[in-house]
């Protein structure tokens, strides 16, 4: 066998045989066989020749792939794949990428929980769903988590809810309402409990004054068109009790406004 033409095509190199087999190699693959037109190649040659090249096309893809941000093993593993590189290279291709500290899980995760702690508003649970999603091993996950403290997140998100929904709703549709969301955040029962307690929500009168005559107004205009006397009551009563209303606060309400 014999190199009949050796060609430049953007970042890759068509490589002929024996002027009827074609092939693409990368500028490595060249310079590693020290390969050049008319030189002879024998089969077994040819073979380790396309393995090689098949690597280091691999290689150099999934290093333009990280090049944009850090990116996990599944994630290079899955761009692999996507782009065709052999199947067989690509545990090699993935071992010599994390030699070279192009690749690491447990930085990844370390450098996603350090983002949070500095300016993101979500739990451990939720976290490592999503690094789960990333493919990235549960223990490993694990192994890394014990060693941060999210307290001080769900604090800061607590804070930030708080501001959004105290006007909004009385104290007890309000505790519940914190309670609720940073549980979807992914926060322990312990950290929303410390959060809670560090807030120290306190009744404001006036506020919840306000927000349970503009609720009675609402709910009046839907009842009374169905209920009144001792009916329209009870559903007023058990409407504004849902929305986290105190019974002594809706029985004052009632008295001056019915």
């Amino acid at each position: 066998m014999k190199i009949t033409k050796i060609e430049k095509k953007k970042r890759l190199y068509l490589i002929e045989i024996d002027e009827d087999e074609h092939f693409y190699i990368t500028e490595d693959t060249i310079v590693h066989f020290m390969l050049s037109k008319n030189k002879e190649i024998l089969p077994e040659k040819l073979k380790e020749i396309k393995t090689f090249a098949q690597f280091s096309y691999g290689k150099n893809l999934a290093l333009y792939y990280l090049s944009f941000k850090q990116r996990t093993e599944k994630e290079v593993k899955d761009y692999l794949i996507k782009y065709d590189i052999t199947t067989a290279v690509i545990p090699q291709i993935l071992t010599q990428l994390k030699e070279e500290r192009w690749l690491d899980d447990s930085k990844y995760i370390e450098n996603i929980l350090q983002q949070n702690l500095h300016s993101g508003d979500k739990g451990a649970y939720i976290l490592k769903q999503k690094l789960l999603q990333k493919g990235i091993e549960s223990q490993l996950i694990e192994d890394v988590l014990k060693d941060f403290d999210f307290s001080s997140v769900c604090i800061k998100t607590a804070q930030k809810l708080l501001k959004k929904y105290q006007s909004k709703l009385p104290k007890r549709a309000l505790e519940n309402k914190l309670k609720h969301a940073l549980m979807t955040k992914g926060f322990s029962y312990q950290e929303i409990k410390t959060a809670l307690e560090d807030l120290d929500i306190e009744n404001n009168f006036e506020n919840e004054e306000e927000l349970i005559y503009k609720e009675l107004d609402k709910q009046y205009r839907k009842y009374s068109k169905k209920y009144e006397n001792y009916e329209l009551r009870q559903h007023l009563t058990q409407s504004l009790a849902r929305k986290g209303f105190a019974f002594d606060a809706i029985k004052n309400a009632l008295r001056e406004y019915l």
